[in-house]
């Protein structure tokens, strides 16, 4: 199993708020949402920090249809209760955006570096038939502050088995696969596509799809998008470009397939000379990538644009807000949290005693 992927060891189960009280302490509350609270928790015997997501009791049939794929996914139990309860270990490395950002030299071995651990995530989860639906550069990040070598996944919510095609489009409009802006039914192809998103961010620091006219209606960006994701229009522009290896442009191209019978699967991908050979260049791609970061990503114009587009049942289409919530666990033990308009994505990964081989 790659590191980017949970399995739990433990299948207790909390069948009331006191028993998580007995052993966790509950402090703040760090966001919350229409079915649950994300708050900090601490547990009594250890004093290790966790992220404790708490299921509302109102409504409790949209609570568990909420909260059925994400446990389901995650491999973790919950109680038949209106309340049940799931802890989280804090991932503290921070984002790989971020991480790309601080640092005084930055290669497509770098860019190499994180796709192959991205991608031996979702072959693994693939292995599985679990399609993640909503992978995107904003829910890589970093284990641990000290190591930089373990890039994980994160934001299981929109994650479900593929028992049969899926019909229902959602996920993040600049991640989209063609099939799924063109609601005909789709699969785990749609995860490699998001992927390519990622390495072509990566690799220029630009979006391969977007609005030249910078329209500010959400609805009109969202469509010119959708239309140069189905024709699949995204182009190697200059000067971005010119320095990127053969290899890597053609990984791009097969990960961005818009046939997805014909687009490469993650595993496939893994074998490819760029991520599995010598293909990728050591050149510093630090000055142009990170100038381009900060005119596309570090502003927030995709983070603000950022919405999940997802179809309910009653096949309305329903925008989110977008909330980040920035957990650092210090070496001391105690927590800095800075909260922003700028994001859905909370920073919690590893469910509690996760294996992670």
């Amino acid at each position: 199993m790659p590191f980017g992927c949970l399995a739990l060891r433990d299948g207790r189960s909390y069948n009331s708020l006191s028993d998580v009280t007995d052993k966790y302490e509950i402090g703040q509350v760090l966001k919350a949402k229409e079915f649950c609270e994300l708050c900090l928790v601490k547990e009594r015997q250890t004093d290790k920090v966790y992220v404790c997501k708490k299921f509302l009791k109102k409504d409790g049939r949209k609570v568990r249809k909420a909260a059925k794929n994400e446990i389901m996914i995650l491999k973790m139990y919950h109680c038949d209760t209106n309340l049940p309860n799931v802890l989280f270990l804090v991932a503290t490395g921070g984002d790989v955006f971020d991480w790309i950002l601080d640092q005084g030299n930055y290669t497509e071995r770098d860019a190499a570096n994180v796709i192959r651990q991205v991608l031996e995530a979702v072959a693994y989860l693939h292995s599985l038939n679990i399609v993640h639906r909503n992978l995107k550069l904003e829910n890589l990040m970093y284990y641990r502050e000290s190591n930089h070598n373990k890039v994980v996944l994160r934001d299981f919510y929109l994650s479900r088995f593929e028992n049969g095609s899926i019909t229902e489009p959602c996920g993040t409009p600049e991640y989209l696969a063609p099939e799924v802006v063109a609601r005909h039914r789709y699969g785990r192809p749609v995860d490699c596509w998001a992927v390519g998103v990622i390495m072509y961010i990566l690799l220029s620091g630009n979006p391969p799809f977007y609005d030249e006219t910078e329209e500010e209606n959400t609805d009109m960006h969202n469509r010119i998008i959708f239309c140069r994701i189905v024709a699949g229009e995204f182009e190697f522009d200059s000067p971005y470009w010119d320095e990127i290896s053969p290899a890597a442009k053609e990984l791009v191209c097969k990960l961005m397939e818009v046939d997805p019978m014909l687009r490469i699967t993650a595993q496939d991908a893994l074998l490819h000379g760029w991520i599995a050979g010598n293909g990728a260049s050591e050149k510093n791609l630090k000055e142009g990538v990170c100038a381009q970061f900060e005119k596309n990503f570090a502003k927030a114009k995709w983070r603000v644009r950022g919405i999940y587009y997802h179809t309910q049942q009653s096949c309305t289409t329903c925008q989110v807000p977008l909330v980040t919530v920035l957990i650092t666990l210090l070496e001391n033990g105690t927590i800095n949290n800075r909260i922003t308009d700028k994001d859905s994505t909370v920073k919690i990964v590893m469910p509690n005693k996760a294996v992670v081989y």
